[in-house]
């Protein structure tokens, strides 16, 4: 617990630092009291498996993560504003997507980034079974694996290396 404590705490002081990017004394007391305090507030969340905090590789799997989602969003927001076109149809509907994740944070972290790419929104999540449902602007297919394929394989492959 003391462990997964100070390598937050790092985190979170990194975090403040390259945020203010201030590096005289009162902008760093006041960066430590600020990360301890988040510490205290949070810390339970993020430790239940503290020995993932030390694998680097999750921190370059996420560093890729980052362009993916943001070009996922791009596409995205490209096909929802040409829908605007009464020409382009749309077929709104609620489709059952599974995942193979099963942590809360990972599931969290995918329900999220489906969210946040225009034209999908996450209803709910039955973390027990894997599967998610999805409101979906333009339903391709209701067939709950090509769904899967559509929507939720192009997040999760790279969140499975992050979080599990």
């Amino acid at each position: 617990m003391m462990k997964s404590s100070i390598i937050l705490f790092i985190i979170y002081f990194i975090i403040w630092t390259l945020l203010g990017f201030s590096f005289d004394l009162q902008h760093i007391l006041i960066g430590i009291m600020v990360a301890l305090f988040v510490v205290f507030l949070t810390g339970d969340l993020f430790t239940l498996r503290p020995s993932h905090f030390g694998r680097v590789t999750r921190y370059l799997w996420f560093c890729y993560y980052v362009p993916v989602f943001i070009w996922e969003c791009i596409k995205a927001n490209v096909d929802v504003a040409l829908r605007v076109n009464p020409k382009l149809p749309i077929n709104p509907g609620i489709v059952k997507v599974k995942t193979v994740l099963r942590s809360d944070t990972a599931l969290t972290f995918l329900a999220n980034s489906i969210t946040l790419t225009p034209g999908t929104l996450c209803v709910d999540i039955n973390p027990r079974e894997g599967i998610l449902y999805i409101h979906w602007i333009d339903v391709k297919s209701e067939d709950t694996e090509k769904a899967t394929q559509l929507i939720v394989k192009r997040f999760e492959k790279i969140l499975k290396r992050i979080f599990e």
